[in-house]
């Protein structure tokens, strides 16, 4: 598992203009190996918005 910065700059990575998809979310999460919720929480401190999401996972 990742630690925290790293998982913080995947997402910053695959964010485009502030925002990040659910499913690259997801993808995220699954590659890196932590829940949802921890991708949904680096990306809160991140001040990145998670968008179009189909579960309500975020």
């Amino acid at each position: 598992m990742k630690n925290r910065i790293e998982i913080e700059e995947e997402i910053k990575r695959k964010a485009v203009k502030g925002k990040l998809s659910c499913s690259a979310a997801r993808k995220i999460a699954e590659e890196i190996g932590v829940t949802y919720k921890i991708v949904g929480n680096a990306a809160d401190r991140l001040k990145i918005k998670i968008t179009d999401c189909q579960l309500g996972c975020f």
